[in-house]
């Protein structure tokens, strides 16, 4: 059974930084390195559901995150992470980690909160 599993959320003042990790199990990355894609979405209060980054064989960043967080992937870890930088009030949000791949599995994660504060 595959677990997706964030951590690395928590409250953080504007300008602030923080690292989000999702570690898999029941998984191994290596298994899909450019034909599966893992992504990070994030949920504010009130708002649908948005793609923050993802990785596959190449990255991707929602134009509100771009410059400030890089999303990688540690293969012998099963783990990706975001790096946030430069955090404002507005990337307030739960963030989902996603692991989605093209034999059509889909896997969410439980979410991690993220607080900054201004």
């Amino acid at each position: 059974q595959v677990q997706l599993v964030e951590s690395g959320g928590g409250l953080v003042q504007s300008g602030g930084s923080l690292r989000l990790s999702c570690a898999a199990s029941g998984f191994t990355f290596s298994w899909c390195v450019s034909s599966c894609v893992m992504s990070w979405y994030r949920q504010a209060p009130g708002k649908e559901r948005e793609l923050v980054a993802d990785i596959s064989g190449r990255t991707n960043y929602a134009d509100s995150v771009k410059g400030r967080f890089t999303i990688s992937r540690d293969n012998a870890k099963n783990t990706v992470y975001l790096q946030m930088n430069s955090l404002k009030p507005e990337d307030t949000a739960v963030y989902f980690c996603r692991l989605a791949t093209d034999w059509g599995a889909d896997y969410w994660g439980q979410g991690t909160q993220v607080t900054v504060s201004s």
